[in-house]
């Protein structure tokens, strides 16, 4: 089976969001971690061209790469600010959320509109050479494999892939099968370990998991970065412990 070259191991600004740009570059650096995914709630605004574009150089000033711009954007609504901020920051993609529904109580007509919604935003997005990718989550349409692929299925678009983190609550197994279903359409994974519910563990808790799940994104060439998320109890001095075991992981994976 054919590798990947190499998955990077890189981090979520969300993680830091009370930190400055300049210091999520500098943990990052300080980690070890090879890219960032800039959240557009904080550290790069959607329209703020300018910070973009500071964010982006300064990234890649560091030895960085921009792994993605993390968005807010909900397949709702004037999709241009997001775009141009994207373009501005040098993201290869820009990470979507599929409506505000959960696939359980959406009606025909949410499932139409948020696969319109998308389909057009791939296709602007096509126009400045950009991807999307979904954010695999609950309370959106991406809250099941089936709902998630049918919402793919229905954009049409060919520059739209997908994320995979564990669901909340979900064993190994399930988690796993998961993402072995979503494989096809991949471009990143987000990184944390909590169980059983929304408790925040330390990563190693849950290596069964983690290990597996990376030994399988190798052989899928689409995948291109693993994003540490959240880190127990929000103590950013745990970081770096973090991104090691993280890059550990990866280096044994090859």
């Amino acid at each position: 089976m054919t590798t990947h070259a190499s998955i990077r191991a890189g981090l979520c600004s969300v993680t830091l969001r009370g930190s400055s740009a300049d210091e999520v570059i500098a943990i990052a650096v300080a980690s070890g971690l090879e890219s960032i995914e800039w959240g557009g709630d904080v550290h790069v605004p959607p329209g703020d061209v300018r910070t973009a574009r500071d964010v982006g150089e300064r990234t890649r000033a560091a030895g960085l790469e921009v792994a993605s711009l993390g968005s807010y954007y909900r397949c709702d609504g004037d999709f241009g600010p997001v775009l141009s901020t994207a373009e501005a920051l040098g993201a290869p993609r820009v990470r979507v959320w599929a409506g505000t529904t959960g696939s359980a109580d959406a009606t025909a007509a949410d499932r139409e509109h948020v696969a319109s919604q998308l389909g057009n935003a791939a296709a602007h997005a096509a126009d400045l050479g950009l991807e999307l990718a979904l954010e695999f989550h609950r309370g959106t349409l991406t809250d099941t494999v089936e709902s998630t692929l049918e919402l793919l299925d229905r954009s049409g678009a060919t520059n739209v892939s997908c994320y995979w983190q564990p669901a909340i609550g979900a064993d190994d197994d399930t988690a796993l099968a998961a993402l072995a279903q979503l494989a096809p359409w991949l471009s990143a994974l987000h990184v944390f370990s909590w169980w059983p519910h929304d408790e925040r563990l330390p990563l190693s808790a849950r290596e069964s998991l983690w290990t597996r799940a990376l030994d399988f994104a190798r052989a899928l060439p689409s995948v291109t970065d693993a994003l540490l998320e959240f880190v127990p109890g929000d103590d950013l001095a745990l970081l770096p412990r973090e991104a090691a075991v993280l890059r550990a992981w990866l280096d044994a994976s090859e």
